[in-house]
């Protein structure tokens, strides 16, 4: 190492990297200044500091643009690693107490509902009550990317395609059914075919298009007829129910999250009954991630519940 590089870990303020971390993840300094609870002068003032400190530019910012450079985006990922690593010390500490703890983070995506999952979090908080939780709801890419950066214990998620970053088993699949709300021309019919719903219009996930992660649930769309350009679309799946039963257009759902609806009466099961295109959600892990005490046993248990329970019990149909 030079000289200045060797003196660089022991002069370098270690708060800088925090806060370009933050203006980062925040996407410019108004708002990460918003976060912080600073000014806008202290953190552009921090931001020069550590470029100095570095001797590299970090940002490519204007009135109406920003970009993290290369070497930004090098130290970002640097940085997340060492955040990650040191809030591991509070869970990794309390091995000598002989108990375990520390906090498990958790991404998903929205239409995460398994009953083998929900049971296994509860019998683990039960075990290990000093485990403290996060759960980050958002579209499957995100999540993979949290995973990639180091941002998260696991991940709950659709995935298009393997990642040979990260680490992936199926957790469930559920089998998906088009739906429509109490005002729509179609809902309450009995005895329908595919031929009645064409030219209808359609809602459905961002992650709806041709290729993405929800390709069998385009190819279903296609079968039925419905109007190519989706009229309504919507990462979550909440807001793609509220848009069907406020009768926007017909949508696809995973039936065994439907049925509750049906029964309440807020939705209508439409065709086809039969050949339902099946999703798989993946539990997804990074491999390199040094985990604390909880997450290391959290994601033991949940591989010895997927090793033990056959897929064919975790795949919701109805």
């Amino acid at each position: 190492m030079k000289p200045y590089e060797q003196r660089l870990p022991f002069h370098l303020d270690w708060n800088l990297l925090r806060t370009f971390m933050v203006v980062v993840e925040q996407g410019g300094i108004t708002r990460a200044a918003e976060f912080l609870g600073l000014r806008q002068p202290t953190i552009s003032s921090a931001l020069k500091r550590l470029e100095d400190a570095i001797g590299h530019r970090l940002l490519d910012r204007g009135p109406s643009h920003f970009a993290v450079t290369e070497a930004g985006r090098i130290l970002y990922q640097e940085s997340r690693s060492m955040f990650e690593a040191v809030s591991q010390l509070p869970g990794l500490m309390s091995v000598a107490e002989g108990r375990v703890s520390g906090h498990v983070s958790i991404a998903m995506t929205s239409h995460v509902v398994s009953p083998h999952f929900d049971a296994l979090l509860a019998r683990f908080n039960r075990q290990h009550p000093d485990v403290t939780y996060s759960i980050f709801v958002t579209e499957s890419a995100e999540v993979l990317n949290r995973l990639r950066q180091n941002r998260a214990t696991l991940g709950l998620c659709l995935m298009s395609r393997p990642d040979p970053a990260l680490a992936a088993r199926v957790l469930f699949r559920e089998y998906f059914g088009l739906f429509c709300g109490p005002g729509h021309r179609l809902f309450g019919r009995e005895g329908l075919t595919l031929a009645d719903l064409q030219g209808e219009d359609s809602v459905s996930f961002q992650t709806d298009v041709e290729g993405g992660s929800l390709h069998s649930v385009t190819q279903l769309r296609e079968l039925a007829l419905l109007r190519p350009k989706l009229k309504g679309v919507s990462a979550n799946l909440p807001e793609v129910l509220r848009m069907i039963v406020a009768g926007i257009g017909v949508g696809a759902l995973p039936v065994h999250v439907a049925r509750r609806e049906v029964e309440d009466g807020r939705l209508w099961r439409l065709p086809p009954h039969e050949a339902l295109p099946a999703v798989d959600v993946f539990r997804v892990t990074h491999p390199l991630r040094s985990l604390n005490p909880a997450e290391r046993v959290l994601v033991q248990q949940l591989d010895a519940m997927l090793d033990e329970v056959p897929l064919d019990e975790r795949c919701y149909r109805a």
